[in-house]
């Protein structure tokens, strides 16, 4: 008889659970002699997706929604057979704070970087200076090929302080939760750097590659997807549909032990599940404790991670003194606050507000203010509402205030992140065959890139099992 082979996931965050999910598909459609279980040291599965309902409100806790463009998340949904439940965020205009004045968010741009002349011109965001240090772009000489270097001394070399300062930063920083300036480009904007070895200019490379925007007299669809009841929908029934015994809560893998046929994992309970492959999902900081007798793991012991908050408020609309038509906006590190961004939920997913209602939601959590997202609930609710009245004139207190805290939860992606994490993938598949390692500590922060990991793992296990 053919032995049953035993793959256990430690960690039920979204990459873990589309791990879960695909090697369970596999097995049952090639009908492999293979067992799953997964691992989770808290009392629910979905890491940082996090839905929260009040009084009428649907509030996000993490993350609120996906890119519709990056498959790998909308071809799950698909395959869960819960696409109708989709809905795309509400589009709108979007601001730059810029010493303490919004200003549109220039049109023809990518993520921040000029396309087109004409707005960027116009804008105010930046100044004649300003502007004209930018256009150097066109005719500075690309750098050195396949270099890491921090996405700030990149962009400062080709656009200057100012156009990095007030409108990069802001939009390409707060997506990693990190510091412009300690940021790996290759680890984390790759595409901007063959841009610029590829046609000598990174404003030249995306005219050329952008796609035209075809005509159309409809209103532009949102480039976000979410679902009607919150982002946990997908969490939910990724868990609905594994099997009942797949799925351990409340219980931590404390160490894991190699034997001479497989692994021994020590548990929180004191059980030990024995497995032939892993998978492993889990934050890095909490691999060299799992694997101390393994020292190449400690290179993740010098890999930072930021805490951020954000803060969700709701309003009657009458508070809003001075409301803005738009969907949020970003700030500058030019200007005097300290939150970095405030979503119009109301406005960007309309249907997770009621009618007359406003719903804001603010973040806390600088690189050089780490220490905000320790307060109270009542002084950070106090800090936002004090930078929300420079903008907005809001007077009143919120009806209520949801404040969630991930403390050291965003993994930064610095200098050398590819060399590292390629160095311990090596030596792993020489000391630990049979474990694999995966998830936004790794290959890329969002929804969409954690499942795409989760994918990834399952075919390195199902090539090592059948070896």
């Amino acid at each position: 008889m053919t032995k049953t082979k035993k793959i256990v996931i430690v960690g039920g965050g979204i990459t873990g659970l589309s791990a879960a999910y695909y090697l369970q598909k596999t097995i049952k459609e090639q009908h492999l002699p293979y067992e799953v279980k997964l691992i989770e040291a808290s009392n629910r599965l979905g890491g940082k997706i996090k839905t929260t309902k009040r009084y009428g409100f649907t509030i996000e806790r993490g993350p609120d929604s996906f890119l519709s463009r990056k498959k790998p998340a909308v071809k799950l949904v698909e395959e869960l057979g819960i696409s109708d439940q989709l809905v795309r965020n509400g589009t709108g205009q979007s601001y730059i704070l810029v010493k303490n004045k919004l200003h549109k968010m220039p049109g023809g741009s990518y993520m921040g970087i000029p396309m087109e002349m004409r707005p960027f011109l116009f804008s105010r965001i930046t100044t004649l200076k300003g502007k004209i240090r930018a256009g150097f772009d066109l005719v500075m000489p690309k750098g050195k090929k396949g270099s890491d270097q921090s996405l700030g001394a990149f962009f400062r070399r080709r656009f200057g302080n100012e156009l990095v300062e007030n409108q990069l930063d802001p939009l390409l920083s707060g997506i990693y939760s990190g510091d412009l300036d300690e940021m790996s480009l290759m680890a984390t904007f790759p595409n901007f750097h063959e841009l610029e070895q590829k046609y000598g200019s990174l404003i030249k490379g995306l005219k050329q590659t952008t796609p035209k925007k075809k005509a159309s007299t409809g209103k532009k669809p949102g480039a976000f997807f979410s679902f009607e009841n919150g982002l946990e929908t997908l969490v939910i029934e990724l868990e609905r549909q594994l099997e009942a015994n797949i799925v351990t809560k409340q219980v931590a893998v404390d160490h894991v032990e190699k034997k001479e046929h497989g692994y021994h994992l020590l548990l929180s309970n004191g059980d030990v599940y024995k497995a032939d492959a892993i998978v492993m999902t889990t934050p890095h900081h909490t691999l060299p404790k799992v694997f101390s007798q393994y020292d190449f793991f400690k290179q993740f012991n010098h890999v930072p991670s930021t805490s951020v908050a954000n803060v969700a408020m709701a309003f009657d609309q009458s508070a809003i003194k001075k409301a803005v038509d738009g969907t949020g906006f970003v700030i500058s590190r030019t200007s005097d606050y300290r939150i970095t961004a405030c979503t119009w939920t109301h406005r960007k997913w309309p249907s997770t507000t009621p009618k007359g209602k406003v719903l804001l939601r603010c973040y806390v959590g600088k690189p050089d203010d780490q220490e905000v997202v320790d307060l109270s609930d009542e002084e950070i609710t106090e800090i936002v509402l004090k930078d929300l009245n420079k903008t907005m004139k809001i007077k009143a207190k919120p009806e209520f205030s949801v404040i969630t805290r991930w403390k050291n939860a965003m993994p930064q992606y610095t200098i050398g992140h590819n060399e590292r994490i390629a160095y311990v993938r090596s030596e792993a598949s020489s000391k630990l065959r049979g474990v694999f390692i995966a998830g936004s500590s790794y290959e890329g922060v969002g929804v969409p890139d954690c499942i795409e990991q989760g994918e990834k793992a399952v075919a390195e296990v199902l090539a090592f099992l059948q070896d």
